[in-house]
């Protein structure tokens, strides 16, 4: 997925709320907005580089989105709502082999309490995708969450009932950078996510993880990588 725009430098200076920072371009404090409730304490550091999209719309109270951290050896993107389209232009290339057969994908999908991000369908049935944003590498190892989840706790309970139902299901972990060889949900973070997790694959859920290739013109689903539950 190719960026609508060229980027515009800026460097962190601080997080005010879960939606907004401070960033200093060229000398002035302009606030812009973050689309990611995640704490990302390790990525948003005071001084370090971050690269931002102009607002499509100019009446907007922040007039930047931040997309991408420098982060000297790579870039990592921030933007929580990227990963259901890059699974979904992933799986329109061919390049998820999981969901190979499937012939139609269809964004925002209701099943029993939960809205799912895709539902693959094909003549021989469906398979409901919820997708994750991953941020977190520590020692090449990705890590979700980075704060407890409640209503990721929510979304893999929905999708063992999808299973009971008959369906595939399945939980996608995007790692929005290329530096982690294997991922894990986060030991410390939020256990009862961990333990909801291996509950979902043990009673039917797939569990997939793929990192991104990212540069500052575009962002792209590149590998699969394994998941360590255990």
């Amino acid at each position: 997925m190719r960026f609508d725009c060229e980027l515009i430098e800026a460097r962190f200076i601080r997080r005010l709320n879960r939606f907004a920072a401070l960033v200093d371009m060229d000398g002035d404090e302009v606030m812009v907005h973050v689309a990611n409730t995640g704490r990302m304490r390790e990525l948003l550091t005071p001084g370090r580089t971050v690269l931002l999209r102009p607002a499509a719309k100019p009446e907007r109270k922040t007039a930047f989105d931040l997309m991408l951290v420098d982060l000297g050896f790579a870039l990592c993107s921030t933007d929580s709502r990227l990963p259901p389209r890059l699974v979904e232009q992933a799986f329109l290339d061919g390049r998820v082999e999981q969901f190979a057969g499937y012939q139609e994908a269809r964004r925002e999908v209701t099943f029993e309490e939960s809205r799912f991000d895709l539902m693959l369908s094909s003549d021989e049935g469906i398979c409901y995708v919820e997708t994750k944003s991953v941020n977190l590498v520590e020692n090449r190892v990705a890590l979700f969450p980075d704060a407890p989840t409640e209503r990721g706790r929510k979304h893999l309970g929905t999708l063992v009932k999808a299973v009971a139902a008959g369906h595939r299901a399945a939980a996608f972990f995007v790692i929005q950078r290329q530096d982690a060889d294997s991922f894990r949900p986060h030991p410390t973070a939020d256990p009862a996510f961990a333990e909801a997790l291996r509950d979902a694959r043990a009673h039917g859920v797939e569990v997939y993880a793929y990192n991104c290739r990212v540069t500052r013109r575009e962002i792209a689903i590149q590998r699969s990588i394994p998941v360590m539950l255990e």
